[in-house]
């Protein structure tokens, strides 16, 4: 399998490539020259896979032999060595909760995966690679965890200050030995647009080996596909599901809409965006066009200008209308959040998490209109890193499982500043 930049002006590359370049030289996203198609006899019988089985399955045309099959086994395994429950809320809506790994959120899938990649990439190598990565919340603790202690392996997190949850600040700031967070005055936007700059800059460039673990990478990204897979393993329904995803930078859902292509049963897939919704916005005009990042209680998905827009453009062909076809997208406003976090909680018992209700809402409006349909949400986050939100909605304390516990005696260790590529630049050449 090679790797193609989407902006066509870089030589294609290998699975290790892509992994260790993060992004190609011209500016460009990594994309694969061929989307793989599963046999549909993996599909047929997918329950009786065991999920080591599966994920290996699926990843192995992605890695075109550039890991062992033994090794790659041994990466998928550790990868996703922890639950991902189907939950029913109701008769129509299930969850996928995605936040029972080490981190509570559905990017350790991702980090682990990536980090385990390029700590086998890494061997034998003279040079350290350094992991730059920038966060709205979530991506930031499931790389420091995923890469503490990684052998060869540098990591740099830059996060907007201010505007990430106490837990999530906690899992990225407390870590030491080889990760190092930094606090930028500013917006995600900002953070994100310092990781790119700095992967173009020539001086940084002859200093250092520098890769990216944002979705970006493609050894974040393309893992992402195996929950999907996981879920349908235990959809007991006769017709596909309807998933509605909370979307920011928009990976997670592209890895979704990836698998599809491959051959996954899907029915339609909802694109769950709160006030920062450039592709609902897309998806009900034909136009597309970045936005300025506001803040939100859903920060994760505070997101204006999505990184991985192009990639869906790509994997469609930039074809408006089949997409329009297969992708709804939604807008949903903090105060329409807040109130299905309290109305869900009230009626079904069950706990959403404030990118969750946004996934909630789409759904249930798209339901209503479906009324022969079901479908799930994607629960990315785990209630516990948003306590504030969560606790005034369903008026009671939530309870902190030990690992967010463990966090609350650690120091938080972080470096301050300014929101311009400049700042960071000058802080990395004096590393």
């Amino acid at each position: 399998m090679q790797y193609y930049s989407l902006n066509k002006q870089a030589p294609n590359v290998s699975f290790r490539e892509a992994t260790v370049l993060g992004q190609a030289p011209d500016k460009g996203l990594y994309f694969p020259e061929r989307i793989p198609t599963l046999d549909k006899s993996l599909i047929r019988d997918i329950k009786s896979y065991k999920k080591e089985e599966l994920a290996f399955k699926v990843m192995l045309p992605y890695v075109g032999g550039t890991i062992a099959d033994e090794v790659l086994y041994k990466i998928v395994s550790e990868t996703i060595d922890f639950d991902f429950p189907l939950v029913k809320i109701n008769d129509q809506i299930a969850s996928l909760e995605l936040f029972h790994g080490p981190t509570l959120a559905f990017k350790d899938v991702g980090a682990r995966f990536m980090s385990r990649c390029l700590g086998y990439f890494s061997q034998n190598q003279s040079n350290k690679v350094t992991v730059l990565v920038a966060t709205s919340g979530d991506t930031g603790g499931a790389v420091a965890n995923g890469f503490l202690g990684v052998e060869g392996v540098e990591v740099v997190i830059l996060y907007p200050s201010g505007k990430v949850s106490p837990v999530q600040e906690l899992q990225l700031t407390t870590c030491g030995q080889n990760i190092t967070a930094l606090e930028v005055a500013g917006t995600f936007d900002d953070c994100q647009a310092m990781v790119k700059s700095a992967f173009m800059d020539a001086d940084l460039l002859a200093k250092m080996q520098l890769t990216s673990a944002n979705s970006i990478n493609v050894a974040r990204w393309l893992p992402q596909q195996l929950y999907y897979f996981f879920a349908y393993q235990q959809w007991d329904e006769e017709a596909p599901p309807v998933i509605a995803v909370p979307s920011g930078n928009f990976g997670n859902i592209c890895s979704g809409l990836l698998a599809y292509v491959s051959g996954l049963p899907v029915q339609h897939f909802i694109a769950a965006c709160n006030e920062n919704d450039a592709v609902p916005e897309y998806l009900r005009t034909g136009k597309y066009a970045a936005k300025q990042a506001v803040a939100t209680i859903s920060n994760a998905m505070d997101v204006g200008s999505p990184s991985n827009f192009v990639r869906i453009l790509e994997l469609f062909e930039n074809q408006y209308e089949t997409i329009k076809a297969l992708v709804s997208g939604y807008t949903v406003s903090d105060a329409i959040t807040r109130q299905v976090m309290a109305e869900v909680f009230k009626k079904d018992n069950y706990i959403l998490d404030p990118h969750g209700a946004v996934a909630y809402y789409a759904l249930n409006d798209y339901l209503h209109q479906h009324s022969d349909q079901k479908g799930f949400i994607l629960e990315t986050a785990h209630p516990v890193k948003f306590p504030d939100t969560v606790e005034e909605m369903i008026e009671q304390k939530l309870p902190v499982p030990a690992s967010a516990q463990a966090l609350f005696g650690k120091e938080k260790h972080s470096i301050l500043l300014n929101a311009g590529f400049d700042a960071l630049k000058e802080y990395l050449m004096s590393r």
